[in-house]
């Protein structure tokens, strides 16, 4: 039979115990506490000690955890799967990086992460705008097919990869325009990969909760602005996980 252990969710300051509920990852209603040592503290739930499938349920009920200490708490998230065997190796986790965990939680005190997806709405504009603007595309385009047709496949293979480039490199200008007015208010910011064609920008901003408002305004101008052209996937306040993901060892136990 299995044992208990503790899963970890993420890490906070504070001075008290605190109990969030039976909303523990696993579907059993277990409770949701906190571990101290000193003023730094784990959020934590019993669970068996075993390996939990990455599904959709899991993650969801992770989520919601942090989502839920996130109300009264500055956060650290701790990555999706990590159990300890007790509540004494916690302690010593808190006890050993004590000085780094304070020391991202003053980073992300007070702020919140706001994610922005922009995507192209009609990519067939956008790909006659690479051909129109780009003569040596539009030159291989209009180029009669060579024979062999081994050439005439090196060719099709030409004008496609020279179509990506300019793809990529349309993409880049025009999120640096879309970046401008939201970076010059963000604390931070990364830029996250893009997925399809259509993608222009997959970005999450970490952002004062004092600016969160001013950065929604921003948002809404350049969604107004480019509205036609563009559709904006606007997301948060969440946790800062593109900033912060602690990871307190490989296999996901506790060290």
């Amino acid at each position: 039979m299995l044992g208990e252990g503790k899963y970890v969710y993420c890490i906070i300051s504070g001075h008290e115990g605190r109990r969030f509920g039976p909303i523990g990852i696993g579907g059993r209603g277990d409770e949701v506490s906190t571990i101290f040592y000193r003023d730094l503290g784990a959020v934590i739930s019993n669970v068996p000690m075993t390996k939990y499938v990455v599904d959709k349920e899991s993650m969801i009920a992770h989520e919601k955890v942090i989502e839920e200490v996130m109300r009264d708490y500055t956060v650290l998230p701790v990555r999706f799967q990590t159990v300890a065997a007790s509540a004494d190796e916690i302690r010593s986790l808190l006890r050993k990086r004590y000085a780094e965990f304070m020391g991202l939680l003053r980073r992300v005190d007070n702020r919140v992460e706001l994610g922005l997806k922009v995507l192209w709405r009609d990519m067939d504009s956008i790909f006659r705008e690479i051909v129109e603007q780009n003569k040596d595309i539009a030159t291989l385009i209009q180029k009669p097919p060579a024979k062999p047709s081994r050439q005439s496949k090196g060719g099709k293979r030409a004008v496609r990869e020279a179509i990506e480039s300019a793809l990529q490199q349309k993409k880049a200008a025009e999120a640096e325009k879309l970046l401008g007015p939201l970076r010059s208010i963000a604390t931070d910011f990364c830029l996250n990969g893009t997925h399809g064609d259509d993608m222009v920008m997959n970005a999450a901003f970490l952002v004062d909760k004092g600016w969160e408002r001013e950065f929604d305004n921003r948002v809404e101008e350049l969604a107004t602005r480019y509205g036609d052209r563009m559709k904006f996937i606007y997301v948060g306040p969440a946790p800062p996980y593109s900033f912060v993901n602690v990871v307190v060892k490989e296999n996901q136990g506790v060290r």
